[in-house]
This record gives structure tokens, sequence and C-alpha cells, in this order.
């Protein structure tokens, strides 16, 4: 922020004359200075002097220099000021509201000594400092004074913070106090803060900070609780003097100190935490600065000099001007002051909590006000001057702003709806909805008042196209969901939002009562409809009808007049409604009835008189009858009896009519005698009771005056004889008898025996009544009267007849009991068997019949397994010695430890199958050890084994194997078991498994099998080492074979094989690596022989160029000329080596002569001629002793000719020597074509075609060339008419360099086959050009193809594989709707190929959310899953918290329900229960740093819980276990709390010690542990030893595996379950328990402790909520868990109570230690228990 110097208000003196103090009003409208003479000036805020008044001594004969003033403020109304005085007095002065107004001193306060400063925090509140050093408070409203708070030095400055509520004092020893009216929640200190360096005179508190300076030209920036942050040392500034006055902005983000002839400004930097200190403003000559004051918005800041000066700055940021409309100034982060230039109006737009305000926007036709900070959204109407700050998390600015509503502002994001009413600081609700559309979304703000109704705020909206819900804002629930069949396009709530108007596509319009919940079709062919302004009243047109309902209670009734244009408005104003029509070039106006208009405002403000006279004067029609009828109930509800009248007369109500007028005289009567208002008259009042029906509030109006038979007369006209008698019985009537008669025979003849029957068994007739109930058809009643009635039991005629009723009635158990109380007890058995009462059924028969009782047992078993009572079956199926049954129905209601218990009693052998069932179970709980037994037991080891084995415990698997199997049986069982493993890709399992039968054989065969060549060589290396080199050997051979030559060459080498790697390399050809390994493993001459055969089998020159690179060329020549190979000898010297030539003919010469080959040896002479060239020689020698040879003198001098370019010469030879094969070779070679398929056309005709495809082959690989010949051809066949070849050519084009000619060739081809071609040929052509179109991107014309042929499938896929998929749908749905789906699925799979996932959830959500899920992208999963349903949301936060739990990262789980909330889903049950459970096992969170978390986890239950509650789950078990969590994280978390805090140790000991009881939940080894530790910290050692006595006990049982063998003894009769489940793992460390153990052992040795628990009043562990003789049970206190017996304390909430001197221990400690982790207790305690009851005591 910077200073800008903008005017001077006062002009300085030539002498000192300070200004002692100055002061802005609130409202920002006035500013006033008070000089050294004691004067007041007043100016305006442009700093026009306007008014002034001179201030006066406490009393006048002390004179006008007697004083100075020190201080003065505004009030927060800005009409009077606080003048603090140096003669201890502070005046009051009302300056009033205007300019010019009369000065009044309305309060004054006299002091002890000088007043030196003064603040106006708060209305009718002054706080202000003394000279001796109090700080003290005046009240204006009574005009008293009290002491805050005293000090001992001198009040040198006082400065409150932003919010008002509170204030600091500086004081001359230095110190700083702080004192708060309301922290606010801060949590902050009160008392002594600080001890500054000197007096601190310039004091100011910032938003976040302290800031102080004084005379040591220092200014210190002090924390919230004292600490120094910043310090800013000006002590070697010369130029610098000493601090006297600071000033704080409004904000609290800016503060400026005064000192000589400058002002420096300090602005704070949120982000950085720190304070900046911008450039001083330095005025020369200003002298010392002795007052400084802000204007309360912000954009000024007044400084007052010694001289007298009082200069005017302007402070701001920024600046902005909006549409030469509207002036922005931004006068800090969290202030902008918005001024209208035309009016000069302004609105200081302020972030209550301090944040940086980004850009403000002027917005909805330049009326409303939007600004962002980071954590709120800031709005405004500028006109009315409402503003709100509402929490806004970031949202990128995608919001949608809709200001049609005056009173509302509609905000849409991300699919949510939410609306701030302007002037409130909350967001007034958010609702989901797709529409933004402001017609299909209605909000009703109090636009007219209802009476009973104080807050009347509505909202409609849709939930989707066809879905409307109504939601009532204030009290937050939904009011009605309204399902449509057609789309909804328009909607509007009535004013008061009670009904709703909707209308659909189809142009319906239709009307639904919100509270009634009915919905009614008003209009077909709605065109426009519209509520009438401040009425219920409706307009609507259809086609060519204007519609309007002046009643809308009565929607049948409506009011229609022909138009013949559009209506396009409607508008009402002084008195008049007018509908404005366009007939068309001009515009109609049809004006409303008025007065049907008006009846409905009347009767909305209760002046029935009015609307009654309005009605008066309509003829009767639907319309007014609708009227009279809502008249009539308001009238009746309002005690307006004539009016009631009148209406029930119009409406021709004949008998209603004649109640209410005896009713009006009876009224009218009483008035006239008394004077008073009859309706108050009790028959009046009784009356309207009965027109209600309320007929006992009837009753009670006339038995309240005695007027007994006037009630007895109403309930006889009504037949209510019950309420008649009564009232006659109560009243002791004479007539009461014949009052009874009458009732009887009303009865009677009215077909009512079964009352008759009543009131005869309430007269003693039971005989006659138990004919009625018979009459009647109630033989249960019957039943029950007889057995009543000794004297009825005795006429077995009675009995027989109620029985025979009874069992008719199938009530057989109600048989039976009348059966035995006549003791006919064998009927009574059957009876109570019929009736499946077999408990009185064996009760009956262990007095008469004792031998039935087996029998009866098993039966009851029977049919307690029918109604699938299992665990009851058992024991009766015991009791009837049926064992067998018995197993079965522990078996069935899974009471496994019950069943093999009963099981093992059995000596029969047919039992034994249930060994199996009972195993299996154990076996899938994976308790193998327990299982193992029965299945021994049962004889079925086999199983026992296949258990083992499946569980992959081989040991215990073959071990039983063994004892019990033939070693054959156990071979074949592993074998066996081993080959499945093997099938199922287990391969280890299986070695192992064939490993404990010694059979690595068939191990290694079935790597071998499965090519697991490393896992063969190392089974064979460890059983076979003798066969390891042969097994190498063979499996390099079974990789040759497979070409895996570099894994073959290992196994090779490592058999030592160089020789056969060389080989494999050289048949496979490939020598290079035959080289390599030669070189490497075979020497020199295994090298250069490698070298020599790769040579010979490349021949030529690359043999040549070969040697040579290994220096080889003559050794090659050399072997070969040894080893006879003269062809390749002659080859290698030919191309390298002429000059061996001779040698090697000679070489040649003498080997033919030894072997005595003369043909062989003219051949050779013959060939050494070829070789001179030597043509006619040579030619000589063949025809003469070679004739054979001949042929290849010839081809040797067709050779020569053809290097000679001789073609034709050489053609010849070539034929002399029959060889036209190599003159088709020469001349290609030669690029001869032409000639070549000449000599093969006509020598070799069958090679022609071949020749043919070679031609075009190389045609096409040399390009252009080629490719023009092609296409050149393929125009020759079209032009001849040979289409199918020509479109083989066309096919045959292949040019990538040019594309385009490709593609219109293959297009060229289509187009022939499809013209020209049968239908099949054309498809075969498509379905190749196709893809080749394809390959080239060209899908658009492909798919034109495969559409021109039909293919749709085709074509789709063309469209698909281009990603034109708007296309491939548009295909799908107009050619084969069938393929919709097809294209549907593809884009989702092209989506999640590509991985475009934010594509993919406008497509697919529920696979894109899974696609995050299997990513891991969490955080993105269920910022998706946010914007679906929260069903969508919290399956995905499920499976996000199932992964956490798995990762062990419980914690972060947890804060994932926090953030998002607690469905009670019962599939979620399973994961919360684990989340619990995890967490209470995290080791070392005993200490106060858990607190957080523990708080976490009891705020998720109680979540929880309240949801459940108001679910389906409610009272469920599941819900019930989840209530004893969050009591036992409720406990944590305060022990937690507890321990952070000194004085509470003993809370959190109790609250160690209570959660044994909850041991079945909370680990017991850990429970225990925790509790001994407590007790033994504050000294109580009994219940620590027996404790930690126990802890090693249950460390002991959890070594051996089971809980079985341990003592209890100690917690007898205590709440301290005894079976718990067994921990899996120790929670301390061995250290710690050997520690434990030695405390124990010490303890015990010293007998100085009795092993006992200490005992209440109750003469019961103390610590135990049920009482040990008694059983009673009492209730745990909430802070310990401690039974609460005397001195409690009661909540609201039942069942909750606390010990009173628990509860005043903790509040006492909360209040003094300012706890936040307490303070949190006591505020979850206030929700949980319904409040928190008022504490006796109160603290400063």
């Amino acid at each position: 922020m910077q200073l800008k110097y903008l005017k001077t208000l006062l002009t300085p003196r030539e002498f000192a004359a300070k200004v002692t103090c100055m002061a802005w009003a609130p409202n920002n409208i006035k500013f006033a200075v008070c000089t050294v003479d004691r004067v007041v000036l007043l100016y305006d805020e442009q700093g026009e002097s306007r008014d002034k008044f001179s201030t006066k001594p406490v009393d006048a004969k002390y004179g006008k220099q007697s004083y100075v003033v020190n201080d003065m403020a505004f009030s927060p109304d800005s009409t009077k000021i606080a003048i603090g005085q140096s003669d201890n007095i502070i005046f009051v002065y009302r300056i009033g509201e205007d300019w010019g107004d009369k000065k009044v001193i309305c309060n004054k306060f006299v002091q002890t000594s000088a007043v030196t400063c003064l603040l106006w925090p708060a209305e009718h509140a002054i706080v202000y400092g003394l000279v001796e050093g109090k700080i003290r408070l005046a009240n204006t409203q009574t005009n008293k004074s009290s002491t805050i708070y005293a000090t001992e030095s001198w009040v040198v400055s006082l400065a409150s913070n932003v919010s008002g509520k509170g204030i600091i004092s500086g004081h001359a020893d230095g110190t700083v106090v702080r004192y708060f009216f309301d922290d606010e929640g801060s949590g902050e200190s009160q008392g002594k803060l600080l001890t500054h360096s000197c007096p601190p005179y310039a004091l100011a508190w910032g938003a976040n900070s302290i800031m102080v300076g004084g005379c040591d030209k220092k200014v210190v920036a002090y924390s919230r609780e004292g600490h120094i942050l910043q310090t800013f040392d000006y002590s070697r500034d010369r130029t610098e003097k000493e601090f006297t006055v600071a000033v704080a902005s409004p904000s609290g983000e800016s503060v400026v100190f005064g000192s000589f002839d400058r002002l420096r400004v300090f602005n704070w930097a949120p982000r950085r935490g720190m304070w900046d200190e911008a450039k001083p403003k330095e005025i020369s000559n200003l002298y010392t600065i002795t007052s400084l004051a802000w204007k309360k918005d912000g954009s000024r800041l007044c400084a007052g000099t010694l001289c007298g000066g009082v200069e005017l700055f302007d402070c701001c940021l920024r600046r902005t001007i909006y549409k030469n409309k509207y002036e922005v100034t931004y006068v800090g982060l969290s202030q902008v002051i918005v001024k209208n230039l035309s009016t000069g109006t302004r609105v200081v737009l302020k972030s209550y909590y301090g944040y940086e305000i980004e850009e403000v926007k002027i917005m909805g036709k330049d009326r409303y006000l939007m600004a962002h900070t980071s954590d709120t959204l800031l709005l405004g109407d500028l006109l009315t001057n409402k503003l709100s700050e509402v929490p806004w998390t970031g949202s990128g600015g995608n919001e949608k702003f809709f200001f049609e509503n005056e009173t509302v502002c509609m905000i849409f994001n991300a699919g949510e709806l939410s609306l701030v009413e302007y002037s409130s600081n909350e967001i007034l609700g958010s609702v989901r909805t797709e529409f933004m559309n402001p017609h299909l979304i209605s909000v009703r703000l109090n636009e007219r008042k209802q009476k009973g109704v104080e807050d009347n705020k509505k909202l409609a909206y849709l939930i989707d196209i066809k879905t409307i819900a109504v939601v009532d804002l204030a009290g937050g629930y939904n009011l009605g969901t309204i399902s449509h069949d057609s789309k909804i396009d328009w909607l509007e709530l009535n004013e008061t939002g009670c009904k709703l108007l909707f209308r659909d596509k189809k142009l319906r319009l239709h009307l639904y009562n919100i509270q009634s919940g009915m919905k009614t079709t008003l209009l077909s062919f709605c065109s426009y409809v519209q509520w009438v302004p401040g009425s219920d009243v409706v307009v609507a047109q259809n086609r060519g009808n204007l519609c309007i309902w002046y009643s809308i209670d009565s929607p049948e009734t409506v009011t229609m007049f022909p138009v013949k244009g559009d209506i396009v408005d409607l508008k009402r104003a002084d008195g008049k409604t007018d509908v404005i029509v366009t007939e068309g070039v001009n515009m109609v106006t049809y004006t409303l009835d008025e007065g049907l208009i008006e009846f409905g405002t009347a009767v909305d403000d209760g002046d029935y008189n009015r609307a009654t006279a309005f009605l008066e004067t309509l003829e009767m029609s639907p319309e007014t009858e609708a009227m009279w009828k809502t008249l009539s109930k308001l009238a009746l509800e309002a005690r307006q009896l004539h009016i009631a009248e009148r209406c029930f007369a119009a409406l021709g109500d004949v008998s209603t009519l004649h109640f209410l007028r005896q009713t009006n005289e009876i009224v009218d009567k009483v008035s006239q005698e008394t004077g008073e208002d009859g309706t108050s008259f009790y028959q009046v009042q009784a009356r309207v009771a009965m027109l209600d029906k309320n007929f006992k509030l009837a009753e009670m109006h006339y038995t309240e005056q005695n007027a007994i038979e006037e009630a007895i007369e109403m309930y006889q006209e009504l037949h209510m004889w019950d309420d008649c008698i009564a009232v006659a019985e109560a009243k002791g009537y004479p007539e009461l008898d014949t009052l009874r008669e009458n009732r009887y025979r009303w009865l009677m003849e009215t077909g009512q025996e079964d009352r008759a029957g009543e009131v005869r068994e309430s007269e003693g007739d039971f005989q006659g009544a138990i004919n009625l109930y018979l009459k009647a058809g109630l033989p249960a009643k019957a039943a029950r009267l007889a057995m009543s009635q000794s004297e009825i039991t005795n006429s077995s005629e009675t009995i027989d007849r109620i029985a025979a009723s009874l069992i008719k009635g199938e009530f057989y158990e109600r048989a039976g009991d009348l059966y035995e109380k006549i003791r006919n007890n064998q009927r009574a058995l059957t009876c109570y068997c019929k009736g499946g009462a077999f408990r009185k059924a064996v009760e009956l028969a262990r007095i008469a019949f004792p031998a039935e009782v087996v029998k009866l047992e098993e039966s009851w078993g029977d049919y307690l397994v029918q109604q699938k009572q299992m665990d009851a079956a058992i024991n009766h199926f015991i009791e009837a010695g049926c064992s067998l049954k018995a197993i079965e129905a522990a078996i069935a209601a899974r009471q496994w430890k019950k069943a093999v218990h009963i099981l093992e009693l059995q000596e029969d052998s047919s039992s034994a199958k249930y060994y199996v069932k009972i195993a299996q179970h154990y076996a899938s709980m994976q308790d193998y050890e327990m299982a193992e037994q029965l299945f021994v037991k049962g004889g079925h080891i086999q199983d026992a084994v296949e258990m083992y084995t499946a569980a992959g415990h081989w040991e215990e698997a073959h071990k039983l194997a063994v004892k019990c199997m033939t070693e054959e049986e156990v071979m074949a069982l592993y074998i066996s078991r081993a080959q499945e493993l093997e099938r199922d890709g287990k391969f280890k399992e299986a070695e192992r498994l064939f490993a404990t039968v010694k059979q690595p054989d068939l191990a290694i065969t079935m790597y071998k099998k499965n090519r697991m060549f490393d896992d063969v060589i190392r089974l064979v290396a460890k059983h076979h080492p003798d066969l390891l080199t042969e097994t190498r050997v063979h499996l390099a051979k079974v990789l040759e074979a497979e070409s895996r030559f570099s894994e073959a060459e290992y196994h090779f080498m490592e058999a030592e094989e160089w020789k056969a790697a060389v080989h494999m390399y050289s048949v496979n050809d490939m020598w290079e690596d035959a080289y390599r390994v030669a070189k490497s493993h075979g020497g020199a001459d295994a090298q250069k022989q490698v070298a020599y055969l790769w040579a010979r089998s490349l021949g030529g020159e690359a043999a040549v160029k070969l040697l040579n690179k290994f220096g080889l060329l003559e050794y090659a020549i050399k072997s070969a000329s040894n080893k006879f190979s003269f062809d390749f000898a002659f080859d290698l010297a030919r191309l390298a080596c002429k000059e061996k030539i001779p040698e090697i003919h000679l070489k040649h010469a003498l080997y033919l002569e030894d072997e005595v080959n003369p043909s062989q040896f003219y051949h050779t002479v013959s060939s050494l001629y070829v070789h001179n060239q030597d043509w006619a020689n040579a030619q000589r020698v063949a025809e003469g002793h070679d004739p054979e040879s001949l042929s290849e003198v010839l081809v040797g001098q067709a050779k020569f000719c053809f290097k000679e370019n001789d073609f034709k010469k050489a053609e010849a030879f070539l034929l002399q020597a029959q060889r036209p094969e190599l003159a088709v070779k020469y001349y290609k070679d030669a690029d001869m074509w032409s000639d070549a398929i000449r000599i093969c056309k006509e020598y070799i005709p069958n090679k022609l075609s071949m020749l043919q495809e070679e031609y075009e082959r190389e045609a096409s690989k040399k390009g252009i060339r080629g490719v023009e010949g092609l296409l050149e051809q393929a125009r020759e066949w079209e032009q001849s008419g040979e289409y199918s070849r020509a479109v083989e050519y066309y096919l045959k084009i292949k040019d990538d360099s040019n594309t385009a000619l490709m593609e219109k060739c293959w297009m060229k081809a289509a187009e022939l086959s499809i013209k020209f071609l049968t239908a099949d040929v054309a498809v075969e052509v498509i379905q190749v050009v196709g893809p080749r179109l394809a390959q080239l991107r060209k899908f658009n014309a492909a798919a034109e193809l495969y559409l021109n042929m039909d293919l749709i499938k085709e074509a789709i896929d063309v469209f698909i594989e281009g990603e034109e998929w708007n296309k491939a749908k548009r295909v799908a749905k107009e050619l084969e709707p069938r393929y919709e789906d097809y294209v549907d699925q593809k884009y989702k799979e092209h989506l999640k190929n590509q991985g475009r996932v934010e594509s993919l959830v406008g497509v697919d959500v529920m696979a894109a959310l899974d696609i995050y899920a299997e990513r891991g992208q969490w955080e993105k999963c269920l910022e998706t899953a946010s914007k679906q349903t929260f069903q969508i949301l919290h399956k995905y936060i499920a499976l996000y918290a199932t992964h956490l739990i798995k990762d062990k990262e419980g914690p972060k789980a947890l804060q994932l329900y926090i953030q998002h909330g607690v469905p009670p889903n019962p599939q979620n049950f399973n994961i919360y229960k684990r989340l619990f459970l995890d967490l209470i096992n995290l080791p070392d969170t005993d200490g106060p740093e858990s607190y957080r978390m523990f708080a976490d986890l009891r705020n998720f239950f109680f979540q929880l819980c309240e949801n459940m509650s108001k679910s389906t789950e409610a009272n469920t078990p599941a819900h019930e276990d989840f209530e004893q969590m969050l009591l036992i994280s409720h406990y944590y978390a305060t022990r937690s709390a507890a321990k952070g805090v000194e004085q509470l140790i003993s809370i959190a000991t109790k609250l160690s010690v209570s959660l044994l009881r909850h041991t079945e939940l909370v680990p017991a080894d850990k429970a225990f542990y925790e509790a001994g530790l407590a007790c033994k910290a504050v000294g109580w050692e009994n219940m620590a030893f027996i404790f930690l006595n126990h802890f090693l006990d249950l460390c002991d049982g959890i070594d051996e595996g089971t809980l079985d063998t341990l003592d209890h003894t100690d917690f007898l009769d205590t709440d301290i379950p005894f079976e718990v489940p067994v921990p899996t793992k120790l929670c301390v460390t061995v250290a710690q328990r050997d520690q434990i153990r030695d405390w124990v052992l010490m303890v015990s040795m010293d007998h100085r402790l009795e092993q006992v628990l200490p005992r209440d009043e109750r003469n019961t562990y103390e610590a135990s909520l049920v009482a040990a003789n008694t059983g009673l049970r009492s209730l745990p206190c909430i802070l310990t868990g401690y039974p609460v017996l005397r001195n409690k304390i009661e909540f609201s909430a039942a069942g909750k109570a606390a010990n009173k001197e628990d509860w005043n221990k903790f509040l006492m400690a909360t209040k003094t230690t300012h706890s936040p982790e307490c303070q949190d207790v006591l505020e979850f305690i206030r929700q949980w228990c319904g409040g928190l009851p008022p504490s006796g005591f109160s603290f400063h």
C-alpha cells in the first residue's frame, strides 16, 4: 500500500500547537479534529470544514486553560463523540446526523485521574485508560463506569483488534496487556502479553500481529502470544526520531507509524507471514506527527502534527474505472471500495476473514458485485448495499452466475447449484442439477408474509429433465419430488412457495400443491403462463384463449377470454393488472378483474370482512363458489362465525348453516346480556369444537361449566355411547342405567356383538358376554374370560363350545390353555403341539405324562428347525437324546465348538460323517490344526492331507500322509497333486511335492516339458551330476531345433562341445558366430578352417573379400587345391590371384592323371583354353575329345559376347548350347526385358507367366518407369474391354512416393469392378481396396466404397479406424441400428486405450472411474466420482479405503471418510470395522499427540451412527456395534486430551481402566498393558499389579496361541469379559515385557500389596458398571467410563451422564489451560449429548 498526498485540511502554525487527537466516524461521513485550543473541528469526507464546537472543563470555575483533550472517539452509530480530558472526566456529545445539529452533552463520566486514551468499540461501551494505570469501561446506557483491569503504570496507548472485540493497552513501564470481550474462538490468552523495551506510545493491533514503537527508534512486531516476530531498527539512522503514534488500517493489513517529518508504512505479506516495509512518506518541515486517524473504509489517512497541521493522504493499492460508471479502489488486500461515479454512493467490499480479494467484477446489468478470494466468494447488491461472503473452494473460475432474482444469487459449478442470499454469509443451499436455465429454477425468499411462518424460503429445481424437487431452504429438507412423464421446460413457485406451476414439452400446464402433494393438469397447448405479482392468480394462454385462475385452490374453475395474438407481458401497478397481447402490429391490453385479485389479497391480509363484502358483489359462478369455500374455511379457523355463516349460506350448505346460525344466536345473546365477546362462551366454544369434530374438547368445555346433560346429549346425538356413559359415570348422572340399556339396545340393533359382549363383561354377566363373543366370532376373548371365571370352567358345554371355536380358528395354544384349565391334559397336550407351544406342552408333560417328555423335546427341536431357530433347537435335541439331530442343528447354527463337543461324546460310528463338515469349516477359517484333528477323527485323512497341500503346508501334509497311508498311496497322492499344480502353472510348488516323495526325475520332466531348461539343469546337477554333460548337449540340440541358437551355444559351451556349436552355426549359415566360437575356443587352426568353410559357402567376390579381411586368401587357395576342391580354387584365383591359376591347373592335371580319367582330363584342358579365351582350340578339344563340355565352351563364349555387348552372337551361342534359360537370365541382368520375354515365349513358354510377374515386380521396384508401364498396360486392358485384367493391373500399381496416383488407380479398379464385374468379384476387389485406402488414411473414400456394396460393418470399422466417430455413429443409426452399441463400445475402448480418461468420463463415467482406480489415480477418481451420485462416489471411496487399509494407511483412509461423509451402507460395514481395529491396534498411540487421530475416529463413528439412526439400519445389531465403537473411540480421544493436561492424569487413568470392559474389541494385551502402566504412574499400585500380572498371563497365552488356560479369578463379579479374541502379535517388545515381569516379581516378593481390586459403596469393583450383589447396571460417566452413582450431572440425551467431580475437574482444567483438545472434547459432548449443562461457576 502507498500513501499519496491529497490536501491539507488544517494549515500548520509557526509555533507548537499540536493536534491532540483525531477520529473518523464509522459511517465515513464525518472527520473530527481536536486542536490545542480544545475546539473540535468537523469535516466532511472530501475534507471540507462543515462544523465545530468547543469542549468544556469539568467545572467552569477552573477556566478553559485548566485541561487538555487527550483523546476522542465516535460512537458506532456516528451520532456521538466521546471526549477524554486531562481534568479527570469524559464528556459524550450528541452531534446529530446532520451538519449544524445542536451539540448536547448526553453523558459524563467523572474519574479519579486524567484520561489518557479512549476507544468506543461497541454500542454503549467506551473503553479508556487513566494516568493511574486502570483500564475502565463506561456504559452510556446506565451512565456508570467499571474497572476492567488495573495496573501499576500509566496508560500511554490503547488499540483494538480489527473486529473491535479485543483491546490492548500500552503502559509507561513498557508492558502491553490484552483483554477480550469475546475471543471469537481463537483461544488466545488475556492478561499481560509482553514487555517492550520502552513505553509503547505507538501501538497498533494488526490482523496477524501487534506492532509497537517508541522512543528507542525501533518498530517491533509481536506474535499473538507476545513473541517477537520481526524488529525494524532505525536507531542508527540519524534522521529518524522517536515514534510517537501508530495506527492500523481497518483491515489490519497495514500499519503506519508517525515520527519526525516521516510516515513509515508496513504491509503484511500473508504468503510469507511477515511484515514488509514500504517506501516511507517523508515530508520536510512537517515536524513531529502527534495523531493519526484512518478512515473506516480504508481509503484515507489523516496525520496531525505538532504545529497544528492536518494532512490528508489517499491510501490504495490500485484503482480502476469500470465502463466510466464505477470506480474500484483496492485499499487493502482484503478491502475494496466500489463507488458509483454518477451518484457518488459507495460500497465497501471486505473479506471478514482477511483473505486477499482478487479482481472485483460488476455483473448482472451493472448492479451486482462478485469477487473471489482464496477460500471465499464475495457477492453484493450495489442498489441495496447488501453484501455476502461465503466459503467457496477454488473452482478455476468455471462458475456461472445468474442474477435474475433480486434477493438471491444462483451459482452453477460442476453440476451443482448454490444459492447465496444477499446479506447472508452462509450458502443458503446447494443442490445437484445439470439444468442451468433460470426458467427451470424458482426461488422464493419471504416474498409474501404468511401467518405463523417466520422464515419462508423455498426452491424448486430439476433433478433430471422429468423430475422436479422442491426444497425448504430454511429447514434444509425436501418438501416433495414430482416425477413427470414428459420433459419439463418451465417452472415457477408462487410467492408463498406453497404451489408450483410447471409446463412440459407437450405444452401441458400443471399445478402441484406442495402441502397436499396433489398434481393437477390445468391446461393443454399452453404457450404463456405467469403468476400475477402480489397474488396467487395465474394467467396463461391456450392457443386463442386467455385463461385466468382467480382462485388457484379450485383449479377446475377458470375464466377464459378469446384473444387474437400472443401474450407478451403482464404488468400490475396502481391498483390495476394488465395483460399485454400482440395482435399483428398492435399491442392490445386486457385488464383483469382487480376485485377477484383483491379477494386473494384480502384473504392473505386476514381482512375477511373486506373479502366477504367483495364476494357479495359477485354473481355465483364456479370461481366465486371456490372463493366462498376458501373464505369459509379461513373464517372458521379465525373464529369469525358470522362470516362463516354467510359463506355456508352462499354455498347452500344448509346443515352447517343451521348449526352455525344457532351458534351465532347464542353468541349474540351472550354478547347482549354480558357485553363481552360471545365467542368465548362455553356453549359456543363447544359447538365450534364439534364443528371441527374435536368432541373431547367440546366435552371439556361443557364439563368445566358443569353442563353434564349437554355433554351427554351431544354424545347421544352422535351415538358415541362409550364417551356418553364415561361422562355419566364420572359425574354420577342419575339416569346412568337408562343410558346403559339404550347403549346395549343400540349395539345389538347395529350388529356390534363384540362391543355388546364387552359391556356385558363389564357388568358381570360373564355367560352372556361369552355367548356374545362367540356370536361375534371372537373365541379368544371368550376363552380369556372363561379361564378367569371359575364358575364358567365348570360348565363343560360352554368350554366345549369355546374350544371348538378356538380350534376352528386355529387358536391351538389358547385351546390348550383352556383344556389345561379344566384338567383335560391329553387334549391340552395335543393342542399345544398343534400350535407349536412346546414349552407349555413340555411343562404339562413333566407333570401329567413324564414318558412323553423326551418325545416332545425332539418334536420341539424339529419345530424350531422348521422355524430356522437352529441355536434353540440344539439343547432340545440333546434333552431328547437325538445327538445326530443336535449335531446337525449345531452345524446349521454355525455353533462349531458345541457341535464338536457333542460329537466327542458319541460312541456311534454313524456320527463320523459330521467331522468332515466341521473340519471343512475350520479349514476355511485357516485353523488347520483343529481341522486336522477332526478329519483324522472322522477317518478322512485324505481330506486332511488335501487341506494341507491346498494351503501349501507340504511338511504337515507329508507328515500326516506318512502316518496314515502306504508309501505307494502317498506317492500317488503327491504325484497327482503335483501334476494338478503343474497344470495351474505352480511349478515350484509341484517341484516341492515331487521332491517330498523323492521323484526328482518327474520334476525334471515337468520342467523340460514346460521349456524351463534352467530348472532342468539345476535339478540334474543336484540329483544326476554324471548325466549333466549329456543333458546339456541334449538341451542344446533341442534349442538348436527351435532356432534358439544363443541358448544352445551356452549349453554346448557348458558341456565343452565347442565343435558342436561351430557345426550348429555353420549349418544354419551363421558364420560370424561360428567364427567367433572357433576363435574363442578352438585355436588358430580351427579359426582358419572355419574362415575357409565360410568363404566356400559364400563363393565369388564375397569369398575373396572375406579371405582378404582375415589374410587367408593364399591359405584358402592352397587348402582348396589340397582338398581337390579345384572349382573353388579356380574361382578364388581368377578373382584375386590369377598368377596361381597355372599352378592350380597343374595340380588339377596331376590329380586327373593320377586318377587316369581321360574325359575329365580333356575337360580340364578345354577349361584351360576357355580360361585363356582361346575359343577355337577350346571348341576343337571339346568337339574332338569331350562333347559334353561343348555346351560349357559355348556358354563361355556367350558370356564373353555379352560382356562385349554383342547380344546377337551371345544369343546364338546360348541357343546352340540349348541354354535358352541363360539367355533369358543374361537379358534380364542387362535390363533387356523385352528380349528376355521374347526368348522365354519362343523357347520356354511354361515359364512366361513367372517371368512376367518378375518383370512386374522389378518394374514396381524401379519406381515411376515401372509404374507407368503397369498403368499404361492397365489402360490398354480397360480400353480393350478386358476389365478383369485392367482391374488386376490397376491393383498392382504401388508407388509409395505418389500416394495420390495409388489412390486414383485403386479407386479406378473399384469403380470398374462395381460397374462391369460380378457382385462377388466386386466385393472381393472392394475388400482389397478398402484396407489399402485405410492404410493411406483415406478413410472416407474406403467407407464410401464399402457402403456402395452394402458392407455396413466394414464401413463402420473403417470410420472407427480413422477415428471418425460421428460418421460411424450416423451410419450405424441410419443404416444398421444394431451396430450403434458396437460403435459406442469401440469408442469407449478407444478412449481407454488412448488413456483419454477425461474424455471417457463424458461417455462411460463408470469405465473412466475404474481406469482411474486401476492406475491408482485416486484423487482424479474421487474428484470425478464426486460429480456423480452419492452412491457412485462412496463406491470408489470404499475401494480407495480398502486399498489404503491393505497398505497399512488406516489414518489416511479415516481422513477420506471425514472429508466425504460416512454413508450407512451395509456393504461398507466391514471396512468401518477393519478401520476401527487397525487404528486402535496402532502402537504408541496412548499419548496426547494421538488426539487428532482418535478425535477423527470418534467423529467418524458419531456421523455413522447419526446416519444409521435415520436409515433402515437403525437399531440393528450392526448399529449397536458401531455405537460401541463410538464409545470406545470417545474414550481413546478423551484419554489423549486428558494426558496433555497435568491436572487430568487421573481422568486419563480412569479411561484406561474403563477400556478393559471393551476387550472384546480392544486388543486385550494392549488394554491391560496401558491400564497397568497408567495406574502405576498415578500410584494405584494394587490395580497396576493385577492388570500387569494379567498382561503377562495374556502374553504367555498369545505365545501358546490360546487363552483357554487364563486365570480370571481377579475379575470375578466385574464386567471385564473373560472370552476375548487372541491378539495376533504382542503390543510390546521383549525388553518391555521383561521390564514388566521384573516389576511384577518385585512387587509380589515384597508382599506389601493386597491382590484385590478396590471396591465402592456397592461392595463392587469401583470401575464395574454392574453391581455384584443386585445386578443393577449404572450408567457410565461420559468422561471417565466409571459408573455414575451419586452427584451426577445429567444430559438431555437419554443414557448420558457424568460424575460431577470429574466433570468439574475437566471444566476447570479446560478453562485454566485453554487446551484446544479439551475444548474439542467438550464440543463433541455437546453435540453427542444434546448440549452441555450450565456451569455453576465462571472465570475471568
